[in-house]
């Protein structure tokens, strides 16, 4: 990959990072599900509107992942989420893909010395690997046919799944490592 960065100086290494939003909330979505023979599945179904956003960034060769849990989407948190991004991988020059959101082209956007942003093309979420992680996210841990009672218990499972695949490093490489992408 050739360099996006014009200070040539810095001698940090340069990775390629993906980044996407996605709601979370009481509203839920009943899907098949796997029961023993002679059982009838009984799945609750809510329509409370209720929601909660998750901010993440993957790096398919790696694995690495951060995200942040936040009440909206905007400028502002999308401020915070680059700089903590930023503070989090201040060891790496970092090139990272989005799509063309309001937030993400917005003048008051405030990007960190060592991130680059370059956006998708608009409408191709099937370029964006975090996409992968939402799906993965909801059918794999514990959304799937849930209902939960308040936004709060939203959030615990949201962080809990989150933290998981933090962790999951060759996971999070076998869902967003297209070959497309190096």
């Amino acid at each position: 990959m050739g360099s996006y960065f014009t200070e040539v100086k810095d001698k940090r290494p340069e990775k390629l990072f993906f980044q996407d939003e996605a709601r979370f909330g009481r509203i839920n979505n009943v899907n098949r599900c796997w029961v023993p023979k002679k059982y009838r599945p009984l799945v609750t179904q809510q329509f409370v509107r209720e929601y909660t956003y998750a901010y993440s960034t993957v790096c398919p060769e790696t694995g690495e992942t951060y995200s942040i849990i936040a009440p909206c989407n905007n400028t502002e948190l999308m401020n915070v989420f680059l700089t903590e991004v930023s503070i989090h991988y201040n060891h790496y020059r970092i090139v990272m893909i989005l799509d063309g959101a309001g937030w993400h082209i917005s003048k008051e956007l405030a990007v960190p010395q060592n991130i680059r942003l370059l956006h998708l093309p608009p409408y191709s979420p099937e370029l964006n690997p975090v996409e992968h992680i939402w799906d993965y996210i909801r059918e794999q841990k514990g959304f799937k046919n849930y209902t939960f009672n308040s936004l709060d218990a939203v959030d615990d499972k949201l962080e809990k799944a989150l933290r998981e695949l933090h962790n999951e490093k060759e996971k999070m490489k076998s869902l967003c490592n297209f070959n497309w992408i190096y």
